[in-house]
């Protein structure tokens, strides 16, 4: 991954802004994977949460924390249908290496680190997912390439 992945996050416009239901979006190939996401955030902020905001209202009144919420649900729902409506599976990073490299490829200190979450309720994904929203969102925190190792793993790599 080169530099724009690496610095790659979910990161939103300022909460309670008329942007406030965006992602924010660089330049480089995390545009698709961050267009994906954006889409399950739309439709989760505009058709599943409850409100009693308008539908224009519902997209610019959220508060850092529905944005949080509404990205969970977006990752959740992403990874469970990658991973056919039976399973997901969450990618963290972890402080310490957890695998070792095999002969002809090379360290990134990064992909040593990954942990697995695998999960078989949908509702336990996305509570787990909330309750570790920073590792996606966070500066510094890698969180688009671990949503897209997370999305191979929910898919498996012989789907």
């Amino acid at each position: 991954f080169g530099c724009e992945w690496a610095a790659a996050h979910f990161r939103f416009h300022p909460p309670h802004s008329d942007l406030a239901y965006a992602l924010q979006a660089g330049k480089g190939g995390t545009r698709a994977i961050l267009a994906a996401v954006q889409a399950h955030i739309i439709t989760y902020l505009l058709f599943t949460r409850e409100t009693e905001c308008t539908h224009l209202e519902r997209l610019c009144r959220v508060g850092q924390w529905e944005q949080g919420q509404a990205l969970a649900t977006a990752l959740a729902e992403t990874l469970w249908a990658a991973g056919g409506g039976g399973r997901a599976v969450v990618c963290l990073i972890t402080a310490h290496i957890t695998t070792m490299p095999c002969e002809g490829y090379r360290a990134n200190s990064f992909t040593e680190r990954i942990q697995l979450f695998e999960f078989s309720d949908k509702a336990a994904a996305q509570e787990f997912i909330s309750d570790h929203i920073n590792c996606f969102k966070g500066e510094g925190s890698h969180g688009v390439i671990l949503f897209l190792y997370s999305l191979l793993f929910s898919r498996t790599l012989e789907r």
